[in-house]
């Protein structure tokens, strides 16, 4: 074949291509812009009927709300290099003290093991659970062994707990975040609070493209979601849910809460809760009165943050696993739900698994598109092969269309991640958008292979975890308050053995320290009142 033939057919090829692309881009900035205007609709609704009336949550009406108990379950494989940092200041800075952390461990996991009992040691509230079977299996299959070792704590410290928190190994928490929680459960059965990145170094791209991302997903499109849907795809960090929705779940699916058939178990348990009635919410909460915190550069927004993975490899192994399961195994498992909005919705979640592909072809057509001009630019006397894109043609203004939403769509990016880390990281959140692409390319790349190979086998997908990085003390820094207890101590409102003993009453009858010290008449409402201001 003469090297004019090779040129025909790649032509031939990159037509093809760019019709398939530019249509797909149509499609999906559409589906884009119109979740925009209903974003910007809601915004306009809300400034002008609802602002005015709505009384702002500040962090002392947060704090007089009676606390419910809560159960936080932590999965960990493999996770001996964060788990007790992440532990001691989740301990130390949560403003919340009817809580108890159980941390779902492996026998194969000495390291963790050693880490996880070192805390256990110092803090009562904080508890080992052992999965029968060596790791890693799957994050649901962990989960639902904690929730195991949830109720043996109940049976032997009599306590009931109210609230189920799903934490991961590497979160840093808001302190007001589980007095959110406690806020909105029962009246809502699943609660999911934003979750972003903390910041990377200015050159990290691939560290830098979740910000941008989960900005854009935890500022705008859930909001958007919940008008439109009344349901949420739970995130599995910061999430929290009512034992209404446990026992629910669990009586629907054979005493089994956690799908272990997915790796994305949190996010099909958000569409069983909608199927079973059970209400959820997702809660942008600015809380006034806030201090400055330096893990959180909007400090007034309750939330999670963590670090996300900042090599490229480990990026791509991270979104492959949130590709496989939201996509193909949410396809298999959910498969179209009933209900306009929620297959509109699900066709949102899964149209990533296109998407993320064409995203990339797309380069390869500029790339055609380019190398046509260039050997006809600099070729004036070779063949001339008629133009893969004239002027005037449906797909010239499809491309022209696309070119208006693909601005469209880097400015809304901008705007999200402005509104939330300020001016800088916006203006990186552009270039951040193409080296994304390729890490969405390669992910979805992956999950394909091994839906295949399970398709294959038969065997089940196991837990591909990322290694976590948990920020320093220096980073932490303004996240860790000082606990209630340390404060009446320091001021010498109680002694030690009065502190001593309101703890072992706590822990026979979860209640909030504070209350428990007034009914014991070791301090005084006024005391009490200074003392919570102090933290």
């Amino acid at each position: 074949m003469e090297a004019s033939d090779v040129l025909a057919v790649a032509m031939v090829g990159a037509m093809v291509l760019l019709i398939f692309v530019s249509v797909a881009f149509l499609l999906s900035g559409l589906d884009d812009l119109f979740i925009d205007i209903c974003y910007f609709c809601r915004a306009a609704y809300r400034r002008l009927f609802v602002e005015r009336l709505r009384v702002p949550v500040t962090e002392s009406a947060l704090l007089a709300r009676p606390q419910q108990p809560i159960a936080v379950m932590v999965p960990a494989w493999d996770e001996s290099a964060v788990i007790r940092s992440m532990l001691l200041n989740m301990v130390r800075s949560l403003n919340y003290d009817a809580y108890h952390v159980f941390v779902g461990t492996y026998p194969n996991d000495e390291a963790t093991h050693r880490e996880v009992d070192a805390v256990c040691a110092l803090h009562p509230n904080v508890h080992r659970v052992v999965t029968p079977h060596d790791g890693p299996t799957n994050k649901a299959d962990c989960l639902n062994w904690i929730l195991q070792g949830v109720k043996r704590v109940e049976r032997e410290q009599h306590i009931h707990f109210e609230i189920f928190v799903m934490q991961d190994c590497e979160d840093v928490i808001h302190p007001l975040c589980y007095r959110v929680f406690n806020l909105l459960i029962p009246r809502h059965d699943m609660v999911q609070v934003p979750v972003l990145s903390l910041l990377p170094k200015w050159h990290q791209l691939t560290a830098g493209h979740y910000i941008d991302e989960f900005c854009q997903l935890h500022y705008k499109d859930l909001v958007v979601r919940e008008l439109l849907n009344r349901s949420l795809p739970a995130a599995g960090v910061g999430c929290a849910f009512s034992r209404r929705a446990f026992d629910t779940i669990a009586e629907q699916n054979n005493n089994i809460v956690f799908s272990v058939d997915s790796l994305t178990e949190d996010y099909e348990f958000g569409f069983r809760m909608k199927e079973y009635g059970l209400k959820q919410i997702f809660a942008q909460v600015w809380v006034q009165e806030q201090r400055e915190l330096a893990a959180f550069p909007s400090p007034n927004l309750v939330c999670v943050r963590e670090f996300f993975p900042s090599n490229f490899r480990a990026a791509v192994r991270q979104k492959s696993r949130w590709v496989l399961g939201i996509t193909l195994q949410g396809w298999e498992n959910l498969g179209w739900l009933r209900g306009i909005a929620t297959r509109y919705m699900l066709v949102r979640d899964r149209k990533g698994l296109l998407t993320n592909l064409v995203n990339v072809l797309a380069y390869l057509v500029v790339f055609a598109v380019a190398g046509m001009w260039l050997v006809n630019h600099f070729q004036p006397d070779s063949y001339r092969y008629p133009a893969l894109l004239e002027k005037g043609t449906w797909l010239w203004y499809v491309i022209l269309a696309n070119s208006v939403l693909l601005c469209h769509r880097a400015a809304m990016r901008a705007y999200c991640v402005y509104r939330i880390y300020g001016a800088q990281q916006a203006l990186l959140s552009l270039p951040r958008m193409v080296w994304g692409n390729f890490i969405n390319f390669l992910a979805t790349a992956r999950a394909i292979k091994q839906y295949a190979r399970y398709l294959r086998t038969g065997k089940l997908i196991a837990w591909d975890k990322t290694q976590h990085v948990y920020p320093s003390e220096e980073q932490l820094g303004g996240t860790a308050q000082p606990r209630l207890g340390e404060v009446l101590l320091q001021r010498q409102l109680i002694t030690q053995d009065q502190l001593n003993d309101a703890l072992a009453r706590q822990r026979e009858r979860p209640s909030a320290l504070g209350q428990i010290l007034k009914e014991m008449g070791a301090i005084q409402e006024a005391e009490l009142s200074h003392a919570l201001g102090a933290r």
